[in-house]
């Protein structure tokens, strides 16, 4: 997935398409070996909001790329261009893995990769994309829904968070979270948060969780209730439960559950500390829990997953200089990231998907 298509014509937004070269086209200071290459594609220049942009290469060249991104696509009262559409369409039967950003959805839908899917776009928009295309199950309540070798994103900053859930998925974790952070913005949001269309999203410092959040996360090592939460937020269990399912889209225990395994996924790709160690760091107890929450939610074993991401520095669990291949592609499946479609919604959560065909990892 190491080549990124950015698939454009007359009429694409400016900001999708400029997040996904934020994204892809810059590595994070600190990242070793080499980055995301990166093609802008369409035919000839083409216009995108107030900016006139001339593509690197054309649309054919969307079938050699391992990821094809279509932005966020401007008048959905009219059709998207058969010459996009046909390449989008050859490029997944090529084997690429290909996302919408926002209303690139109807894109997607027009070259028939979300039939039988679930898929979401702009909330202002999910129902104009189900009522054109009844074969695709719009979910209107989520940020992005990951199907595997087709991806779907809301509008605007969840196009963001689709983009580092891509990175997190080729990338592993902290090198998702280095370019979360490059670019100031929060490192992870599970794709089945809602979109907050009733309500403003809260901001940092003055929802009722605000304090509780960091708090948790500095005791991610002790045995913590729902109880212990309530208590510390100074509220009942159920009024925190409401609160969470306002804030985070989950309850407490899924999310606290997220938060362990995600630490366990840092731990091991940046430590040589052993399965028991990162048990007890977490709060897992026990390598037989880690291991069992770990596969149900991520999809492989942590073996398998520091085998996968970590860092050629780091040491192994034995002391050994080389702490292995940095990122190893791993044949046949693509690994997912926790907490994806909590309460049903998204992805179920730790897929561990077959490929899509010889491009596919």
């Amino acid at each position: 997935m190491d080549s990124v298509a950015l698939a454009v014509t007359d009429g694409m937004l400016h900001f999708e398409l400029s997040l996904a070269c934020e994204v892809f086209g810059s590595a994070p200071a600190g990242v070793p070996g080499p980055w995301y290459d990166v093609a802008v594609c369409g035919p000839d220049a083409v216009r995108v909001d107030r900016f006139l942009l001339e593509p690197d290469h054309g649309l054919d060249r969307l079938r050699d790329a391992g990821t094809v991104i279509v932005p966020g696509w401007a008048d959905i009262d009219r059709d998207p261009p058969a010459d996009l559409v046909d390449a989008v369409r050859a490029a997944h039967a090529a084997g690429a893995r290909v996302a919408s950003l926002c209303t690139g959805a109807f894109v997607l839908a027009a070259a028939g990769l979300l039939d039988g899917r679930r898929a979401t776009t702009h909330w202002a928009h999910t129902g104009e994309l189900a009522a054109r295309h009844p074969g695709v199950r719009v979910d209107p309540d989520v940020l992005y829904v990951d199907e595997g070798s087709v991806l779907t994103s809301a509008g605007k900053a969840a196009a963001m968070d689709l983009c580092l859930h891509l990175v997190r998925l080729d990338r592993g974790s902290s090198v998702a979270n280095a370019v979360a952070r490059r670019l100031v913005v929060p490192p992870h949001r599970d794709g089945g948060q809602a979109q907050f269309v009733t309500t403003p999203v809260p901001a940092p410092d003055n929802h009722p969780l605000a304090a509780l959040f960091p708090w948790v996360l500095e005791r991610l090592d002790q045995p913590l209730t729902v109880e212990d939460l309530a208590r510390r937020a100074g509220m009942s269990s159920r009024h925190l439960g409401r609160h969470f399912r306002s804030v985070t889209g989950t309850t407490p225990l899924q999310w606290l559950l997220t938060q362990r395994i995600r630490h366990a996924q840092e731990l091991l790709e940046t430590t040589g500390d052993s399965v028991d160690t990162i048990a007890a760091a977490t709060g897992m107890g026990t390598a037989t829990t880690l291991r069992r929450h770990f596969n149900r939610t991520v999809g492989v074993p942590p073996d398998t997953y520091r085998r996968t991401f970590r860092s050629r520095n780091v040491p192994g669990p034995d002391g050994g200089p080389d702490g292995g291949p940095a990122r190893t592609a791993v044949s046949g499946a693509a690994v997912a990231s926790p907490g994806d479609g909590p309460s049903g919604r998204g992805t179920a959560p730790g897929s561990w998907r077959p490929s899509a065909g010889p491009a596919r990892r």
